[in-house]
């Protein structure tokens, strides 16, 4: 293990996007993971510092847009995209894994880019991991979560209430998942979500009957995702101090 690098797996910097487009935050996920990327294959590179990206988690809200996972079935899209157009959504084939997603306004979208090399090399732990975060935040609202033999995500019985998908490069990650808080459902029936036919499509608020304060949820994300993780969460800002930070760290590792 490198020197510095206990102090540089303890940190996650959170950076709360609120509403953007999906194009322009995947963007941000590449620049981002390419970022670490070249930090810690840097020869040079032998301690952390300041200068370097801590692993990030950003949250975002967007737009109406549904997302195929590189191995998805585009069939399970049930509408044109002439359709799409007239309820103001986008279609949009990714390089996660996954069939077909749906993201939009009422739902948390959360993108862990994190460095695996500072905390263990498994996906399938990675995964097991992030549902364990989601289930810890809905047990803070009483709700019994749990996961679905054979299926990746998080579940109230038979009812989805969290979609994941990731992707992984040189074991630093990107993409997430997607908590339906306030989520409008109507939008799940022109998919068939995830590719699963015989489940149902929930959020937080159909749970409790009531309104929720979507910056309780992400809050509470946060707490769990510190105690799965074993990471000391920073509050770092939002879409102009993530880009502040970036252009720091070309200019101190780029010249």
């Amino acid at each position: 293990m490198k020197e510095g690098a206990s102090e540089a797996r303890s940190t996650l910097d959170v950076y709360d996007l609120e509403r953007a487009g999906y194009r322009d935050v995947w963007d941000l996920q590449k620049e981002l993971q390419n970022a670490l990327i070249q930090q810690k294959r840097n020869p040079e590179h032998t301690e952390y510092t300041n200068n370097d990206l801590a692993d990030i988690l950003l949250f975002v809200e967007h737009p109406h847009v549904y997302t195929l996972g590189k191995s998805g079935n585009a069939g399970h899209l049930l509408r044109s995209v002439a359709e799409l157009n007239e309820i103001e959504a986008e279609f949009v084939p990714v390089d996660r894994g996954g069939d077909i997603t749906y993201h939009g306004p009422g739902q948390v979208v959360g993108y862990p880019i994190l460095d695996l090399d500072r905390h263990f090399t498994d996906i399938h732990k990675y995964l097991r991991y992030l549902e364990e975060v989601l289930i810890r935040t809905l047990a803070q609202y009483e709700l019994e979560a749990g996961r679905a033999e054979g299926q990746t995500g998080v579940w109230l019985k038979n009812r989805k209430i969290a979609a994941m998908g990731i992707r992984t490069s040189r074991w630093v990650t990107m993409h997430g998942f997607a908590l339906n808080v306030s989520t409008d459902m109507d939008y799940f029936s022109h998919i068939i979500p995830c590719g699963i036919q015989d489940k149902q499509v929930t959020s937080l608020q159909r749970e409790l009957g009531t309104e929720v304060s979507f910056d309780l949820v992400k809050k509470q994300i946060v707490q769990s995702f510190e105690e799965v993780f074993q990471m000391q969460a920073h509050w770092a800002g939002g879409c102009r101090e993530l880009q502040d930070k970036i252009s720091y760290f070309n200019t101190v590792h780029n010249g």
